[in-house]
């Protein structure tokens, strides 16, 4: 066994081992959803936080200021168990699809980011959703079902079935095993289906109008000025040309 894979080499960056690679290959947004889900459970799980300090209320946030359960109650679902490892995998699994799909910038995957949590947030206080890390992953598992609709998946290796059924198996699943409706699964779809319908149905329909697509303002915050490729072509011409020429 040779030192690169020693270290979790292999075709990734020296002296970094597996996890550390694959944490580090996940696009941004997805990357710091993951890491935060799982800080989260493991605060509770030392009793350092309680979930208590985690749902959304509407009161606590803007009545009593308590700010950071517009975030908090995206990151937490449940303690260390295996229903977490369950929600982590398709969290990540799915959510960095959708984002490398998204492409090289963050800022339209962010911008589904934010819609949906708006939406989810909203929603929250009339369906009683202290908690919307389900909602939110369900979201994204239906519009990314929705995208590659002749994708086959197999679910624990018994079922086998193409994409669009993927977020109806997984509330089949959740209500086998939690013995309830799965009301946030449920409000993640419909909150998913709109994103889908109007990013990917809608502008066929209508000259190509894409009313959901991230504004001007919010893409340059994430993506950088473009270079003046002209002045970049000048600059070459001239280094050519200063260069020594090589025989």
């Amino acid at each position: 066994m040779d030192m690169d894979n020693m270290l979790g080499g292999g075709g990734g960056a020296i002296g970094q081992f597996p996890l550390e690679q694959w944490f580090y290959e996940m696009p941004v947004c997805t990357r710091w959803w993951t890491a935060a889900t799982v800080a989260t459970s493991l605060l509770v799980q030392c009793h350092i936080i309680t979930p208590f300090q985690l749902f959304y209320s509407f009161r606590a946030v803007f009545v009593k200021n308590q700010f950071w359960r517009l975030l908090t109650t995206f990151v937490y679902f449940g303690p260390l168990s295996l229903d977490l490892l369950f929600h982590v995998f398709f969290l990540q699994r799915y959510s960095r699809l959708l984002e490398e799909s998204s492409g090289r910038s963050p800022a339209h995957f962010s911008w589904l980011l934010l819609y949906a949590t708006s939406i989810l947030l909203c929603l929250s206080p009339m369906l009683s959703m202290p908690f919307l890390g389900s909602a939110l992953s369900s979201s994204l598992v239906y519009i990314w079902s929705r995208r590659n609709p002749e994708t086959r998946l197999s679910f624990l290796g018994l079922l086998v079935f193409t994409a669009p059924y993927l977020p109806w198996v997984l509330m089949t699943f959740s209500l086998v095993l939690h013995g309830t409706v799965p009301k946030d699964e449920i409000c993640g779809v419909i909150v998913g289906h709109v994103w889908y319908f109007f990013s990917d149905v809608y502008p066929s329909l209508h000259n190509g109008q894409r009313p959901l697509d991230p504004p001007h303002w919010w893409r340059r915050i994430f993506e950088a000025r473009p270079t003046d490729t002209g002045a970049q072509e000048i600059n070459n011409e001239i280094a050519a040309a200063a260069a020594p020429e090589l025989r």
